[in-house]
């Protein structure tokens, strides 16, 4: 796909903004309907394996719909939103609805992560866990690139924080791929749920930037 010149909202005329914004839709679209099928997938193969790591990423799928679902309602509202005052404060409650959304993740992944750890659970080898993960990883790193650049062009602060939605999807995707492919591998049970806690901090640090707006710098 081909890269979009980076334009600041100001330069952009009517006409090229529904370009944008209609690009964005459709990313936004197919967010929804790609994460569902990880969240189903996922989330399936996690209680079939006991899988915390698996369980993580299949319940990031989950806020990623979401947030794609918060994305959709604010560039459907920008259409009849036609002054920038308004645009902004549209795209300000957005990008807070995303940040909150990567604070939920982080604090699930602990605590479900947390819980394996302390209880000894011992997840069993996934292959279609496996295939899923090396799969995303590929659909992720894209997404997040054609995310990001039709943030930029939009000058929008929300679409940029749910750029980094796929992006952490796809650490998340490493991580969990790591997890499940040094138990299937070695019997390291515990590589699971630690493969898990390894992205809190990472969510949690991207999710006060959004909220302060700090990612639109």
């Amino acid at each position: 796909m081909k890269s979009i010149p980076v334009l600041m909202a100001t330069e952009v005329d009517g006409a090229t903004r529904a370009g944008l914004r209609a690009r964005a839709l459709r990313l936004e679209w197919f967010t929804v309907g790609w994460t569902s099928l990880e969240a189903i997938v996922g989330i399936t193969a996690a209680i079939r394996a006991s899988s915390v790591a698996l369980l993580g990423f299949g319940a990031d799928s989950v806020i990623e719909v979401a947030s794609a679902g918060v994305l959709i309602w604010r560039l459907q509202a920008e259409r009849t939103a036609t002054d920038p005052a308004a645009i902004r404060r549209l795209d300000l409650r957005a990008h807070r609805l995303v940040a909150f959304s990567l604070v939920a993740l982080a604090v699930y992944i602990v605590v479900d992560a947390g819980l394996s750890l302390w209880k000894g659970g011992r997840p069993h080898p996934t292959l279609v866990g496996i295939l899923l993960t090396l799969v995303t990883i590929a659909v992720m790193y894209w997404l997040a690139r054609a995310k990001r650049q039709t943030a930029a062009a939009l000058d929008s602060c929300s679409l940029r924080a749910d750029s980094f939605q796929a992006t952490a999807c796809m650490w998340l995707s490493a991580i969990t791929l790591a997890g499940i492919g040094l138990n299937a591998l070695f019997g390291w049970w515990w590589a699971d749920p630690a493969a898990a806690l390894c992205m809190p901090v990472f969510l949690v640090q991207e999710a006060r930037k959004a909220w302060r707006g700090e990612s639109c710098c």
